[in-house]
């Protein structure tokens, strides 16, 4: 298997055993800075993905597709990283400690809009990421090296794309609650 495939997993697996260790240290040893400390690692984490992602290409292996998610995963943990990091923070709280109130879920055009702001964060995402690969692409300089890379671009246009699709029909027939939930509400 690809060490950068392999480098992906670990650092995700990485990534959420931090945040489960931060908000344990935060909650249930009442250690707020070494959990603060712990969440503030997940940037490290992408780092150390960045580096090891352009160490290979520039000793000159041939980009994978591995590099190209590389790029995706360290764009998509910049932008929606703090909401990921807040979304496990609520149902921690809730679920585990049975503190606060539990999370809300959205319908109607609440869930519209929500879904269309984090269409945006995907966007900002996609240009991060594949701002990356196209920076790749122009440091190697070769096109059979980088194929993986630009390919990825292509397929990750379609993806946003499709998410704008799916982001407008949540305006056309907006969330509704399931009958079970409305009856819980």
């Amino acid at each position: 298997m690809n060490f950068i495939l392999l480098l992906i997993i670990g650092i995700e697996i990485a990534f959420w055993v931090v945040i489960a260790a931060g908000l344990i240290a935060r909650y249930v040893f009442q250690l707020p800075r070494l959990g603060l400390f712990l969440l503030a690692l997940t940037p490290v984490l992408d780092l150390i993905l960045l580096i090891a992602a352009s160490a290979d290409l520039l000793r000159g292996a041939a980009a994978t597709t591995a590099h190209a998610i590389a790029a995706i995963y360290i764009a998509v943990s910049i932008v929606f990283g703090k909401h990921m990091i807040r979304w496990a923070d609520e149902r921690f709280r809730y679920y585990i400690m049975r503190q606060g109130s539990k999370p809300s879920r959205l319908y109607g055009y609440a869930y519209s809009r929500k879904y269309f702001k984090d269409w945006l964060k995907h966007v900002l995402a996609y240009v991060l990421g594949t701002g990356l690969l196209w920076v790749v692409i122009f440091l190697v300089n070769d096109a059979g090296r980088t194929g993986a890379l630009s390919g990825t671009i292509k397929l990750w246009s379609l993806v946003v794309m499709i998410d704008l699709v799916i982001s407008i029909t949540y305006f056309i027939w907006p969330r509704e609650a399931k009958h079970r939930e409305k009856i819980h509400e």
